[in-house]
């Protein structure tokens, strides 16, 4: 390397070392993508295939650019480029052919020619290829098995195939003809739902998150939060998890989360006594919450409400108890572990104070502010999230305006025209990273919505739903619970390899029809059980994605950090069981009857997490374990007698605990 060439740069968004000149595309793509999708939001809405046409493309384009064809370690070599710039044209041949051609595609209405047919398959496997950069092997696995199903039968590509599946997964077969128009040229393949979603809603919010993470926003809640808990018991471990559950709330991802706010609360955590593995578990399953708290939640709430046709702020709405529930879950835990290894808060002096926090930081809350009023208002989310990106860029830049003409100047830096241009550069430097930001953040997301629109097309056109629906119910023998449990394996099994968004979507395509038609569960319920079912990939062992990411930060072992997570998650498993049997907390009913379940549900939550941890005013013997958890399975049930002999018990149990507690001598703590 000579002295004229640039170094290489480490690039953040793909952990891989990368020239300057691929970082500049890499910027003007993500740019162009980020102010086009801004466009489409705010001020010119386009058609649906327009839209999802060039979104695709352009993220496209990201992902070949930022996932070298090697892997991040290699450099891209004559090889490397020559692969990378055939995909970099099948994704502009991919979103290009659709735009261009739209009004032909449509008048010829499922009499293909021969190039549409060619760009369909060059579009197949260029998404494929995207998706294996971007998300990982897994997703792109699963599509491949999908087209290779919808090949096999009798009058397909592949009708050897068809003789090796079981009689109630067979089908007639499909040519090559019909899946390509399928998966390409309809509305219910690559540019089906899922892309849709991720085109439209989801990518508007991820960029809101991103001006909120490079503006300062993550201190904020952490700060806010530790100025809140911090003299608690445990108050760092308290603090992490309230401000994961705001980070989260706008970030929407797990292992994000916990990076962002593990950095700073797990050292804290362990700091106070906290073991490693502990503190990097309670960072995961509060960081996974934050994946189902409103408003945002991540991008499960757009995908349910487009599903149901409900609208988005009654998602967002019945969202917000079992979220409190989920959250006064792992709260406990921590606070029982405080209790339990005798821990202190942390001093005063050591801690922000509200008052400064709220001075420092309260424009923050504006544009979350304007994101409610706007929902609450019935504006389609698109364009909240386009009034709330903007709302943040006019806050940060009106907040940095007075700093600079009034406040600078007392401190003896006088405005002057170098220091202003200065100023503005700094300015468009930031703004320029925010929009980067926000596209480098979607593409993962959006090539998962595109391979799932795949599967989702596939099985529209086998009939692999309603198959898979009869399997079920024969396995389950007609048990609801046994249902339930075989959905929960199935979103570990699939959580292994694919990201939630995406492991939502195979889910309720596959599941959905069984739990509403077969079983009766209310549409919303059986959308949101799955939905927190697909969270579990990231607390479960043996692939705990967060938990592991915890591990990292905290120095522990990966897997003990993952059981670790996985048992104060717990709530990701019981408080969905809870809304198939207690519906009206998320459907609605009487008043009374929605407070009565929304009371016993977090009392028996909170008893769980206490029986699970064998203490709670003091240590716990086994019997009153026990019988909690017996009382847990009675609340659980959706019968009043049941419900009030369970809460019965656990009074009995906890009252019994407590009534030892005190015939204790007073510990050091």
């Amino acid at each position: 390397m000579n002295e004229s060439t640039p170094p290489p740069v480490l690039m953040p968004g793909g952990n891989a070392i990368q020239p300057r000149l691929v970082l500049r595309c890499i910027t003007i793509v993500a740019v162009g993508l980020s102010l086009f999708q801004l466009y489409s939001a705010g001020i010119q809405p386009l058609g649906l295939f327009y839209q999802r046409g060039i979104h695709l493309a352009l993220i496209m384009l990201l992902a070949f650019l930022m996932f070298p064809v090697f892997g991040p370690s290699r450099k891209r070599g004559v090889l490397g480029w020559g692969i990378d710039l055939v995909f970099l044209a099948g994704a502009l041949i991919t979103g290009g052919y659709l735009v261009l051609f739209l009004d032909e595609i449509i008048n010829r209405a499922g009499f293909w020619s021969e190039t549409d047919i060619l760009v369909a398959c060059i579009a197949t496997v260029t998404v494929l290829e995207a998706s294996r950069r971007a998300v990982g092997f897994g997703m792109t696995i699963i599509g491949v098995l999908a087209i290779i199903y919808a090949f096999a039968g009798p009058r397909g590509e592949l009708p050897w195939l068809g003789e090796w599946l079981p009689g109630i997964l067979n089908h007639r077969g499909y040519s090559l003809d019909r899946v390509a128009g399928q998966l390409y040229l309809g509305q219910e393949g690559i540019f089906g739902l899922p892309l849709g979603v991720a085109a439209t809603y989801i990518f508007i919010f991820v960029l809101f998150g991103a001006f909120l993470e490079s503006t300062g926003a993550g201190k904020f809640f952490i700060d806010m939060a530790y100025a809140a808990t911090g003299r608690q018991r445990g108050g760092p471990a308290k603090a992490a998890v309230l401000a994961s559950a705001g980070m989260g709330s706008i970030s929407g991802s797990a292992i994000a989360n916990v990076v962002t706010t593990g950095a700073f609360t797990i050292p804290l955590m362990k700091k106070l006594g906290y073991q490693p593995r502990q503190a990097g578990g309670i960072e995961a399953a509060a960081s996974t919450g934050g994946q189902i708290m409103p408003p945002l939640m991540g991008a499960g709430a757009f995908l349910i409400a487009e599903y149901t046709n409900t609208p988005y702020l009654d998602i967002v709405k019945v969202s917000i108890l079992p979220a409190i529930m989920y959250f006064a879950t792992v709260y406990l835990f921590v606070h029982i572990i405080a209790l339990k290894q005798g821990m202190q808060g942390m001093p005063r002096s050591e801690l922000p104070k509200m008052r400064q926090v709220m001075k420092d930081g309260w424009h923050f809350l504006l544009p979350l502010a304007v994101l409610v009023w706007l929902l609450v208002m019935n504006l389609s989310p698109m364009r909240v999230g386009y009034y709330a990106v903007i709302t943040m860029i006019a806050v940060a830049v009106l907040r940095y305006a007075l700093w600079y003409f009034f406040v600078a100047p007392g401190q003896g830096q006088p405005v002057t025209v170098r220091r202003t241009q200065e100023v503005v550069w700094i300015g468009l430097v930031k703004l320029v990273q925010g929009l980067e930001l926000g596209a480098r953040n979607a593409v993962a997301v959006s090539m998962a919505c595109a391979v799932a629109g795949i599967i989702v097309g596939v099985v529209g056109l086998t009939g692999l739903g309603l198959k898979f629906s009869s399997m079920m119910l024969a396995f389950s023998g007609g048990n609801l619970v046994l249902a339930l449990v075989m959905v929960l394996l199935a979103s570990l099994i699939l959580g292994m390899g694919l990201p939630v968004t995406a492991s939502y979507i195979v889910l309720i395509v596959l599941v959905g029809p069984a739990l509403t038609a077969e079983f009766g569960v209310p549409l919303l319920v059986a959308h949101l059980v799955v939905f927190w079912y697909s969270q579990d990939s990231n607390v479960t062992p043996p692939i705990a994605l967060a938990g592991f990411a915890g591990a990292a930060i905290a120095g522990s072992k990966p897997m003990e950090t993952g059981f670790q997570a996985w048992k104060f998650a717990k709530g990701l498993y019981l408080i969905p069981l809870f809304m198939v049997f207690n519906p009206e907390i998320i459907v609605g009913g009487p008043v009374l009857v929605v407070i009565w379940n929304a009371v016993i549900a977090i009392f028996a939550l909170c008893a769980f997490a206490a029986a699970l941890e064998g203490y709670l005013f003091t240590r716990m013997g086994l019997l009153p374990r026990l019988a909690i958890g017996a009382a847990i399975v009675g609340v659980f049930y959706p019968s009043l007698i049941t419900e009030i002999a369970g809460v019965a018990v656990m009074i009995v149990a906890i009252g019994t605990n407590w009534r030892a507690s005190k015939h204790e001598a007073p510990s050091i703590a």
